[in-house]
């Protein structure tokens, strides 16, 4: 759309293949800059392909029924038409039969059969609705195709158009337009062959150019305008309605809803005060006059669902920023107690939908909840928003490598030396990427590699399904969006993603899996049967001791939201005692915070080593609480609100300017706004220029201290299980994994230390979820790698029947196939058959080869088994490395423990004795590197996270350092560190100055690498 604008076009029209994916995003480039956007599609029927542009409303809705039709009858990423689909949604859209190859005309010496297709068409759609569509760029071949095209459209007496056939905006844009073909063929440059485009003649071209190289067909011009002049529809007007609940007789959805407010609102409150009563009636009043009460009751609906179901549901987000979200009991954060800005979450002025994200237990609950929705609206009426999944450094380096023919192997080592903004952000490490990665930097086919990931950044690399946004309509959703099925069986999925669906304002909810709700609500259950405690998440003892203790030394491993190395780093600082301070340290680790630089002030002002001052005294009231430091996005509205008089909605039109980064001018629009407001009232120079870096710098990743706040609520409950009933914290964190920051085997050991016994995996004893035997934590079957489900649980009822009396009655009972008896006797689940591992797996080779044996139940020897192997048992160090390849964890000594002998030898010191050690020492530590980090917001910093049987150490990384032991760093799953102690309020960390990967035989489990 930009290119378009440089060169005068005034209207576009974009054709995907087969659907109107890019539709929303177009519509937005082009009413930015003046232009209108036709909507369009590029599709086959019968295998014949054509453009299809909307001319009206009703085209617009026939083509979106059209393509979901065929959508939903062919598999993910096809589509199946035939004629009598087209007759059934002809109305309102123009067809052009398209020149570039002659797919829809077939062969074109077969002139019979063009003309009958082409006639078939026009019946369907109009004489006067049918072009015939020519280009010209300069191919021999294709100079034939348009003289036969012109002479049919002259013989069936149909319009010509010129449309260049668009594929890239500027001619310089031809290799990325090649590269991406080649890999959606699935092919190299070297192979591609005709299958690219001949030459760079298929980008835009102004008006003056196109007249000249279509002089003898002048008509072909003309009817462009002709066209553009007809499609009069644009997503401006879309048609979209949002659907409604039943309401009780007599009742409108305003009053229905102030009915549900005013009954919630006493059960929150019991009394309601003259502020919750005056807060109560504007946000009502608001919602009255954007006619939003219908929306409020959807999504009190769902909520009220999973109350009746006892599914765990919160709202976060913005939401919680609303007194009649927390009475309809939608979010669980009390607005007034926490001072939170109404307009921060809906506002007049903006005219928007409002957000509300519901959290809810990842899996089956969460399941149970979308099939109620689902039912709720119908078949039409309901589906999941689609996820647009763009090329970063890596992706983008695999798919250009393969496509250049570099080489698997190198292209491999080349990703995994990669994070993944690289490319982008890091222009300087290149050159020495490729080199480590066996590559030369000068030579022409690397460069080239250079180029084309960095012009891929950011681009479109397939369709996928959001997490949990649902979005919902009043009659047919496929009238407003094409539907298609998504991947997981039973999901249908709309072509727009979120931010394409809130543009266009349809209504949306998030109906998100969040893995800690799941741990919550398994959790509970599990204290009560074997604590004997009966817990209420809503109702849970507040500012106890204990858990404020285990946050400030940093205790956080499976705690919510706190268990990341930079908030480790932060608690033991910032030491929370009530509520609100952890509502401050889950939104001072974000990157607003960071690249504002407003963490080191916050945290020395609470150390009381810097004065608390404020940019001006009018903010006083707002930034008190934060000790001058602004931290939440609440804040940015409030300050904008009272140094220039922004309304609430104008404020909040502030923060998106500046998170949406492409509006220069909006942005300078507002900030002149801002500073003329400031010198109304007096606040100029130095003053004013502080308010104002300080406003730019942090609105781009501000976290609204709302959404702080209902994270700060599951915090506080993870937290305080994990100290009060850890067995139930434990088991229900591994029943719910993969999840948080780190590895079940990382879990494990962290329980051992909070004295939570360890039990193994044991098929006389082990159900498939982990379980609490006698207070100690049992390890389920889920974790032998490679066992299906269906298999663990029949052994789990086979057992209850009867105990199993031998091997042989395992394996006949249970139904395991030969692989998973190996991986149950490798895992050392089969104790009860041989203590000693291999004697087990003597037995089961022995019953391979005597298949007869399974038969008899009673003994192995009745085929002459002999129950000890051969073989010497296994040592310590391999019994783990088994345990790491059979389930990826293990009860039994930690795999640094074997090394700690020679590690002594080294002075290498454990990672519990080095918060015993003076800042400023040298040291050495080792680990397994568990977390591997390297923040865009860290300069060129890379973090790792040790673990070692004593417990976790910290290691940064300087960009120096780094970039010598850059291949180590990346890929080595065990590592000795030597470098510099820091020891600064608690916090210990070593600053790495050399590193040496420790070797071993076997696999020990992945790092939580760069997330």
């Amino acid at each position: 759309m930009a290119r378009a604008a440089a060169l005068d076009i005034d209207t576009v029209a974009i054709v995907d293949r087969d659907g109107v994916y890019a539709a929303p995003r177009a519509f937005r480039a082009a009413r930015a800059r003046g232009l209108r956007a036709l909507v369009g599609a590029d599709v086959a029927i019968d295998g014949r392909r054509f453009a299809l542009l909307v001319a009206e409303r009703c085209g617009y809705r026939n083509l979106c029924r059209l393509l979901s039709r065929g959508k939903m009858r062919a598999p993910k990423g096809h589509c199946a038409l035939g004629w009598e689909d087209l007759e059934e949604h002809a109305g309102g859209m123009i067809g052009l039969v398209p020149g570039d190859d002659g797919t829809m005309l077939a062969d074109l010496a077969d002139a019979t059969g063009a003309n009958a297709r082409l006639d078939r068409l026009r019946a369907i759609l109009g004489v006067e609705n049918v072009y015939v569509e020519i280009h010209r760029h300069f191919e021999c071949r294709q100079a034939r195709v348009t003289r036969r095209l012109i002479a049919m459209a002259e013989s069936c007496r149909a319009p010509l158009v010129a449309t260049n056939d668009v594929m890239h905006a500027r001619p310089e844009d031809r290799r990325l337009l090649d590269m991406l073909r080649c890999v959606r063929l699935k092919t190299t440059l070297d192979d591609a062959g005709r299958s690219l485009v001949v030459n760079a003649e298929r980008h835009l071209k102004s008006a003056r150019e196109m007249g000249e190289i279509f002089r003898d067909v002048p008509e072909a011009i003309r009817n462009t305008r002709q066209i553009a002049e007809r499609c009069t529809f644009t997503l401006e007007n879309l048609g979209y309605r949002f659907p409604s609940v039943p309401l009780p007789c007599a009742a409108s959805s305003i009053s229905h809803l102030r009915a549900l407010v005013e009954r919630g609102a006493r059960r929150r409150y019991g009394v309601i005060t003259s502020r919750i009563r005056r807060q109560l009636e504007h946000e009502i009043a608001v919602i009255g006059r954007l006619d939003l009460a219908g929306y409020f009751l959807i999504v009190w609906d769902i909520v009220e669902f999973c109350r009746q179901q006892g599914i765990l549901a919160q709202g976060r987000g913005s939401a919680a920023n609303s007194v009649v979200c927390f009475a309809l009991g939608i979010t669980a954060v009390d607005p007034i107690g926490m001072d939170l800005l109404f307009e921060r979450f809906l506002s007049e002025e903006r005219g928007e939908w409002p957000d509300i994200d519901i959290d809810l237990p990842s899996g089956d609950r969460r399941e149970a909840v979308i099939r109620y929705v689902y039912r709720r609206y119908g078949a039409h009426g309901a589906a999941m928003t689609a996820n647009v999944i763009t090329y970063r450094s890596r992706s983008a380096v695999r798919e250009v490598g393969k496509v250049l023919g570099l080489g698997a192997e190198p292209v491999a080592r080349l990703a995994s030396l990669l994070g993944e903004f690289e490319f982008r952000d890091r222009d300087d490490e290149v050159p020495s990427q490729l080199v480590a990665a066996g590559f030369d930097p000068k030579a022409p086919r690397v460069r080239l590699l250079v180029d084309l990931v960095r012009r891929m950044q950011g681009l479109p690399r397939h369709l996928g399904q959001h997490s949990g946004g649902m979005v919902l309509a009043a009659g047919r959703l496929d009238e407003v969006v094409p539907l298609e099925p998504a991947a997981m069986p039973g999901r249908i999925v709309v072509q727009w993603d979120k931010d394409d669906c809130a543009d266009l304002g349809i209504i949306k909810v998030d109906l998100l899996g969040l893995g800690t709700m799941a741990v919550l609500e398994d959790a509970i259950p599990l204290v009560r049967e074997h604590d004997g405690v009966a817990l209420d998440l809503a109702r849970l003892p507040q500012n106890d001791p204990a858990v404020y203790a285990m946050l400030q030394r940093a205790d956080t491993i499976g705690v919510f939201q706190v268990e990341s190395r930079a908030q480790m780093a932060t608690l033991p600082r910032l030491k929370p005692a009530c509520f609100y301070d952890l509502v401050v340290e889950l939104a001072i680790i974000r990157p607003g915070p960071i690249v504002g630089q407003m963490v080191h002030p916050y945290l020395r002002r609470r150390a009381e080593r810097e004065p608390v001052t404020y940019p001006h005294p009018s903010l006083k009231p707002i930034l008190e609480r934060t000790l001058g430091v602004p931290l939440f996005q609440e804040q940015l509205l409030r300050i904008a609100m009272t140094v220039a008089g922004f309304s609430g909605g104008e404020a909040e039109e502030l923060r998106r300017a500046m998170g949406f980064k492409r509006s220069v001018e909006r942005m300078a629009q507002i900030e002149g706004r801002l500073r003329s407001g400031m010198a109304e009232r007096g606040i100029i120079g130095e003053t004013a220029e502080r308010i104002v870096r300080g406003i730019t710098s942090f609105a781009l990743y501000g976290f609204p201290e709302s959404h702080s706040a209902s994270f700060a609520l599951l915090a506080y409950a993870s937290a305080y299980l994990k100290v009060h009933h850890p067995a139930a914290f434990y088991c229900a964190m591994l029943n719910n994994w993969p999840m948080g920051f780190y590895h079940p085997t990382t879990l494990l050991k962290d329980a051992e230390r909070h004295g939570v016994a360890l039990r193994p995996i044991d098929v006389m004893h082990s159900a498939w979820r982990c379980t609490i035997e006698g207070g100690a934590l049992r390890i389920g079957l889920r974790y032998v790698g490679g066992l299906r489900e269906s298999v663990g649980r029949r052994i789990e009822d086979e057992r209850r029947h009867a105990p199993f009396a031998t091997l042989g009655d395992l394996v006949t009972r249970s139904g395991l196939r030969e692989d998973e008896r190996h991986r149950l006797a490798f895992a050392g689940a089969c104790a009860a058959f041989g203590s000693r591992r291999r004697d087990v797996l003597w037995q089961l080779a022995a019953l391979d080869r005597h298949p007869g044996a399974l038969l008899n139940v009673a003994s192995s020897r009745s085929v002459g088994v002999e129950r000890r192997s051969p073989l010497p048992p296994m040592s310590p160090i391999e019994e783990t490395l088994a345990d790491y390849a059979s389930m990826g964890l293990t009860i039994g000594p930690h795999v640094m423990a074997h090394f700690r002998a020679e590690l002594r030898r080294q002075r290498v010191v454990s990672c519990a004795d080095i918060r015993d050690i003076p800042h400023g020492r040298y040291v050495r530590v080792a680990g397994h590197v568990i977390v591997r980090q390297r923040p865009s917001t860290a300069k060129g910093m890379l973090f790792l996270t040790l673990e070692d049987e004593t417990g976790i150490c910290n290691v940064a990384i300087r960009p120096e350092v780094f970039r010598v032991y850059r291949g180590v760093l990346h890929t080595a799953r065990l590592l000795r560190v030597e470098g510099l102690l820091q020891s600064v309020d608690g916090v210990v960390h070593v600053l790495g100055r050399a590193v040496v990967q420790i070797e071993i035989e076997g696999q020990v489990p992945p790092s939580h690498g760069f997330h």
